[in-house]
């Protein structure tokens, strides 16, 4: 099932609201999982929603589709909206994403990339994100880093 590709036969490149989850998912070192996306930049795993899916089921399956593994609990962090969250990809589809933004500690299964999808997959410290972190992805986990130091003080 491919909602958007469906979606895209009726309505072109036109604008579309489409929702979607990522994940922050950390590892007993506090570092977060990143996928070095093939389009270059480097991103959090997740993606749009399906039709009957929860964002929660989403999160989940996106994140079995892009890294191999499996995570369990999740926590809202929050949701991201509005013009800020315009984009208009390479082929000329444009969209405003809603992205709910999760995060969890409770992963298992083998790493196993996507190879469509992803370069790689590694663990970064928090305080030392990568170059090519693009802004979108910066921008849902900066808010998680700063509720982490103010319970930190």
């Amino acid at each position: 099932m491919n909602y958007v590709k469906d979606l895209r036969k009726l309505v072109g490149t036109r604008p579309l609201i489409l929702p979607g989850a990522v994940v922050i998912i950390l590892n007993t070192q506090q570092e977060v999982l990143l996928q070095h996306r093939t389009d270059g930049g480097w991103g959090l795993p997740g993606g749009l929603m399906e039709l009957g899916e929860s964002l929660e089921e989403t999160a989940r399956r996106e994140v079995k589709e892009e890294t191999g593994l499996e995570i369990g609990e999740l926590s809202l962090v929050n949701i991201f909206s509005g013009q800020d969250y315009y984009f208009k990809v390479s082929n000329g589809d444009e969209l405003y994403s809603v992205t709910a933004v999760y995060v969890t500690k409770d992963m298992r299964g083998k790493m196993d990339i996507d190879e469509t999808e992803s370069v790689s997959v590694r663990f970064f410290k928090l305080n030392e994100l990568p170059v090519g972190l693009t802004d979108e992805y910066e921008s849902y986990i900066m808010p998680y880093i700063d509720q982490l130091k103010k319970v930190q003080e």
